[in-house]
């Protein structure tokens, strides 16, 4: 018997090409083989509250029939929604010679972090399985093995193997931590299980694939390419015969790389932008920014921007050039002086009595954000926001200035990860200057300005925020660790105070264990940080 994984990457919503797609994949898949799918294969995931549409389900159901057509040389198990008795399920079909086998309802339905699944689906209270070729085998769906209820339900069943069927999002060591979950269960019920997982950006989560499987000891006998669509088909008898296993990314830079890559492609290619605008700044956000977008879509569908004022520094303009002629992109030098001049010449006369501040410093991000804005309209290009996590946590960001675009890169990605993630990219190619990495960072929007001016030392600061935003560690837990009282508090009411700012952001893909989005819904209106700033 023969196992297709079939790691697609497939688009919410897009319920016809999907359905396509798999019928693609199946007709190219070994006669006979069972060609498994990732849940809510069909509608892509999450679909959010388009599963509150009656029509998404009349297009479910012409999928469905489309699928079963198509099984008459092959097993197709695919997922989708199914709506009954007015319950909405997350469900999985096994379509056999174009009959149905055995529909099964997921059990555990995550509500945590990014996963909002009690809104919309009733949880199944049966286990299924089906036979073929005189093996049982069973089903399950992604939180299904995060808990021991539903395996459980199959011991003393003579079931030959388990076929699980998820949609597990990335963040960092997330594919260790499938991998042994999954062997433990393995190991727990002496069963082989299939772990199928989607490969694609999706907004702001980014699904990496890892697919795999694991024999009846729990040893891993395959595993697909992380962040790229793969099918693979099995040998199983008795247990699996041991195929091919994929490389794990070789270190953490690498596999949250490679990750940020296919979230910038998948969210400008599937929002039907041109290709992507950015302001290269020659700092290192925007430096590594432009590399993820240049790798993602390739240099001929990138511009990047230099916009310089008079506190811009010569060597920022010199690097910002160089970095565009080693990626070989569209690059222009706009001075945003006129502008800026313009804008001050109408407010003068209102500032008369006010003496200068940040107003102005913002007025010249803003100045860069109406240029690249205008960019995108006349060009169908995304504009690519360039700040971090660490900058978005403290609000060091502009409103509608340099927070102004469409999609925000290396928004969950801390400070200190840029310096990382910039030196392992130059070790593919240099395309980063290295004197970008070397200098102190600076917005550069005042004389001799430098971020430590206004913000703690970047590694203090980045321990402080995943203590806090991460870790839900209170003031004084903090203090405790080692950090000065005064500066930890000025941290934590900076994250406090700047909600408002987080929530206007662009979007951007997750890669650590709780980003400014789904996972962390704060409200903007609270006292609870003046109090615990007390």
């Amino acid at each position: 018997m023969q196992i297709t994984i079939a790691q697609c990457n497939l688009t919410v919503g897009a319920i016809a090409a999907n359905c396509n797609k798999i019928v693609e994949v199946t007709q190219n898949s070994p006669v006979d083989s069972i060609v498994v799918f990732p849940e809510l294969s069909i509608t892509g995931y999450p679909p959010e509250d388009l599963l509150f549409r009656p029509d998404l389900y009349k297009r479910v159901d012409a999928a469905l029939e489309t699928i079963a057509a198509a099984s008459a040389k092959h097993v197709v198990v695919v997922g989708h929604p199914w709506r009954e008795n007015e319950c909405i399920y997350n469900s999985v079909s096994v379509y056999h010679q174009g009959q149905l086998l055995v529909r099964y309802h997921k059990q555990a339905l995550p509500n945590y972090g990014v996963f909002d699944e009690k809104r919309y689906f009733t949880p199944g209270s049966q286990a299924a399985s089906f036979e073929y070729q005189g093996k049982k085998i069973g089903l399950l769906i992604c939180e299904d093995l995060w808990t021991d209820q539903p395996i459980a339900k199959f011991d003393g069943q003579n079931i030959d193997l388990i076929l699980s069927m998820n949609a597990s999002p990335f963040n960092q060591e997330k594919q260790t931590e499938r991998e042994a979950l999954i062997t433990k269960r393995s190991q727990n019920h002496n069963l082989p299980i299939v772990y199928v997982n989607h490969v694609c950006g999706q907004d702001e989560l980014i699904f990496d694939g890892g697919s795999f499987a694991v024999n009846a000891a729990g040893e891993l006998v395959s595993r697909l390419a992380l962040c790229n669509e793969s099918i693979v088909s099995l040998d199983f008898e008795q247990d699996f015969t041991k195929g091919e296993i994929a490389d794990l990314p070789a270190s953490e830079e690498a596999e949250v790389y490679q990750a940020l890559v296919l979230a910038t492609r998948d969210y400008v290619n599937k929002n039907g932008f041109a290709g992507a605008v950015l302001g290269l700044s020659g700092g290192i956000d925007s430096a590594l920014t432009l590399a993820i977008a240049v790798d993602a879509l390739g240099a001929d569908r990138v511009q990047a921007v230099m916009m310089p004022f008079k506190y811009t520094a010569q060597m920022s303009v010199e690097d910002a050039k160089q970095q565009a002629e080693a990626c070989g992109i569209e690059f222009d030098i706009v001075s945003i002086e006129p502008m800026f001049n313009s804008f001050m010449g109408a407010l003068t006369p209102m500032f008369k009595d006010d003496t200068v501040d940040t107003t102005e410093e913002n007025l010249q991000a803003r100045s860069r954000g109406v240029l690249l804005m205008a960019l995108s309209n006349k060009k169908r290009r995304m504009v690519l926001t360039t700040g971090n996590k660490s900058e978005m946590a403290v609000g060091y960001c502009t409103l509608y200035g340099d927070m102004a675009g469409g999609f925000a890169v290396i928004k969950d990605v801390p400070k200190t990860l840029v310096y990382r993630l910039s030196e392992y990219r130059n070790t593919i190619s240099p395309v980063i200057p290295q004197r970008v990495i070397d200098r102190p960072p600076s917005a550069e929007l005042a004389p001799d300005q430098v971020d430590q001016d206004s913000l703690p030392d970047y590694d203090d600061l980045d321990a402080i925020l995943e203590a806090y935003v991460e870790n839900d560690l209170s003031l004084n837990e903090i203090v405790s660790l080692g950090y000065d009282a005064s500066v930890v508090k000025k941290v934590l009411r900076l994250v406090d105070i700047n909600e408002y700012k987080r929530r206007q952001s662009a979007i951007g893909p997750k890669i650590t264990q709780r980003n400014f989005g789904k996972d962390r819904r704060y409200p903007i209106t609270s006292g609870f940080g003046r109090e615990h700033a007390q």
